[in-house]
């Protein structure tokens, strides 16, 4: 419970929560025993009803989505996937141009949000895919931001997250290049920049070494070789990580150990990894070791990294890691002139701020 309240926070933020929204409803959970009065998953669906009936789908949707946190396991965390995914349809349907894509990946479907696709005048391509706990849909404003900055994007899940029917394993960063095939006459994806966080963030740095399409990464807290190799590591990492991981994989906890090395990326492929990337990192991340950011300043050559002091998903700077990211994919989608500088500025101004606003 404590893991669950804890990692939660960074998700709430990121989708433009304050602790005025998310910390009445922490405080009124004391278990997640499917279906309690008090516990989590039904805690955070009182709270999207609430929103619900006062005319606000959206934000709804977004407590759904942690209700649903970190993967369904039960009828309480199903229900409220169902959920916001009903009313995420709704909102899509009354946007200009938010479609629903399907992609086929050996026999499972995985299901994508876009914008701005168009056969006639193909934009160069976004793809955005979160980490093992995060669900296509909390990507709502990012869809709305590519299309204003002139972009085609596709957001999507990982593997075993969400509507992913697939299974987390070596061959997972195939699945990325299947969505590029599938949007590849609507789109540049020749010119293919991917906004891909955490796990996720390894998928991508692994494709990109087959597949050269994909023109720049930018990441946040994404493992490298280390985290997959390292047992030792890996028995200090929170238990919600490794219960996630098990989750994606189908496997059983215990299993990981023999799993996961095989996902762990080689310096030979990073050595050959020739597109800019862009990785942000924290520099208390107990999820993630330190070795990983080591490997990528050792080995990958047009790297930047932005590093805070802070834990997983870098709680404490929201704000700052969203401009960070946004400045990130307007330089490498060839964003010039006053945008980038002036995200630039907004960072700076973020950082005065930092200290005022951080609650833990």
């Amino acid at each position: 419970m404590a893991e669950l309240k804890r990692f939660i926070v960074v998700h709430a933020k990121a989708q433009g929560l304050r602790p005025a929204a998310y910390q009445p409803v922490l405080d009124g959970i004391d278990s997640d025993v499917d279906g309690e009065p008090r516990s989590w998953a039904t805690a955070w669906r009182a709270s999207g009803e609430a929103l619900e009936r006062a005319g606000r789908a959206l934000d709804a949707s977004r407590r759904y989505v942690m209700a649903r946190f970190p993967y369904v396991d039960g009828p309480a965390r199903r229900d409220a996937q169902e959920r916001y995914l009903r009313l995420f349809v709704r909102w899509a349907a009354a946007q200009r141009d938010v479609r629903p894509l399907e992609v086929r990946v050996g026999d499972a479907v995985v299901r994508c949000w876009t914008t701005g696709l168009s056969a006639a005048a193909p934009r160069p391509l976004v793809l955005i895919m979160g980490g093992i706990v995060s669900v296509k849909e909390q990507w709502a404003p990012t869809l709305r931001l590519a299309d204003r900055l002139g972009l085609a994007a596709v957001v999507t899940e990982m593997p075993g997250v969400g509507e992913n029917a697939l299974r987390y394993g070596p061959d997972s960063h195939r699945m990325i290049s299947a969505v590029l095939d599938a949007v590849s006459d609507r789109a540049d994806a020749s010119r293919t920049t991917a906004l891909a966080l955490s796990f996720s963030g390894h998928l991508a740095l692994r494709c990109a070494v087959e597949d050269r399409r994909i023109a720049g990464i930018v990441t946040a807290g994404a493992p490298v070789s280390a985290f997959f190799t390292d047992r030792r590591w890996r028995e200090g990492v929170p238990r919600l990580t490794t219960d996630t991981l098990a989750h994606l994989t189908g496997e059983p906890a215990d299993a990981l150990d023999d799993l996961l090395p095989a996902l762990a990326l080689t310096t030979d492929q990073l050595d050959a990894l020739d597109v800019p990337v862009r990785c942000l990192v924290s520099g208390r991340d107990e999820v993630i070791p330190p070795d990983d950011a080591r490997l990528l300043r050792d080995h990958v050559r047009d790297l930047r990294v932005q590093q805070n002091d802070d834990y997983h998903g870098s709680p404490r700077h929201v704000l700052d890691s969203r401009l960070w990211v946004v400045e990130s994919l307007l330089r490498l989608t060839g964003g010039r002139g006053l945008r980038p500088a002036l995200v630039r500025g907004l960072r700076t101004l973020a950082r005065t701020w930092q200290p005022l606003t951080s609650d833990r």
